[in-house]
């Protein structure tokens, strides 16, 4: 039970991460913009306690209410960028994702990100507060990729990526990384990683010199892309997404 002197409710910035505005880094951001109000008058502190986004408007418009958390995959094809809009006019996820979601789809944020020439597994959730988590590189949620790569290399070499690597100053951690079955000096690689950094897995590579021709990312957490169709998305079950909850909060 609140005390007399704490008003009850919870953080705003922590309210609209959880009903899909942004995370809750973003929204303290746009606080500080003076983008968020409450009644009206802008609020200038992300500290602020409320019962609930009645009266609290961004950008001047109105906040619906926070509903459920809900978690969509996304086969995202090579040559989108992952962003709502690009300042050079380059196609994004949401040109395909206007076609692919339902019509009942609450407003959607990536998890994370795949580059424009990166494919496959991408999470889309409502819920800024789980997406935040699963970015973290703290909440060590695995992310796995398929690689094609022309160049030589062996399989010593990849396992020594479990100690992690330092590139141009810039510490990689643990990277499981193996050698699917063939010969040749262009071949599929299986990574496995938790931190996620920008480009991480084709900087690796080029680091073992090897030239990145094809990457997919078929696994994020608990979720795998599966024969999830190009340009396809399916939701996530929701006892799977509340069991993915649970899990980030151990």
């Amino acid at each position: 039970m609140p005390s007399p002197d704490r008003p009850a409710g919870e953080r705003i910035a922590k309210l609209l991460a959880r009903a899909g505005v942004a995370s809750r880094r973003e929204v303290e951001r746009m606080i500080a913009e003076g983008r968020v109000a409450i009644g009206g008058k802008v609020l200038d502190t992300p500290a602020t306690i409320i019962p609930n986004l009645k009266d609290v408007t961004v950008d001047g418009k109105p906040v619906e209410q926070a509903e459920q958390a809900r978690v969509f995959a996304f086969h995202k094809p090579s040559g989108l960028i992952t962003a709502e809009r690009d300042p050079k006019g380059r196609p994004t996820i949401y040109t395909a994702l206007r076609n692919a979601l339902p019509r009942n789809a609450p407003r959607l944020m990536p998890v994370g990100r795949l580059d424009m020439n990166t494919e496959g597994l991408l999470l889309l959730t409502n819920d800024g507060e789980l997406k935040r988590a699963l970015e973290l590189p703290a909440s060590n949620v695995p992310r796995t990729y398929r690689v094609r790569a022309f160049g030589d290399i062996t399989q010593s070499q990849l396992d020594d990526l479990i100690e992690g690597v330092e590139i141009d100053g810039v510490r990689y951690g643990k990277i499981e990384a193996d050698l699917e079955r063939g010969s040749g000096r262009n071949r599929w690689i299986i990574m496995t990683l938790t931190e996620g950094k920008n480009r991480e897995v084709r900087r690796v590579l080029e680091h073992l010199g090897l030239q990145v021709s094809r990457l997919l990312r078929i696994g994020y957490g608990p979720f795998n892309l599966g024969d999830l169709p190009r340009g396809a998305t399916a939701e996530i079950p929701q006892v799977q997404v509340e069991r993915l909850r649970r899990s980030l909060k151990k």
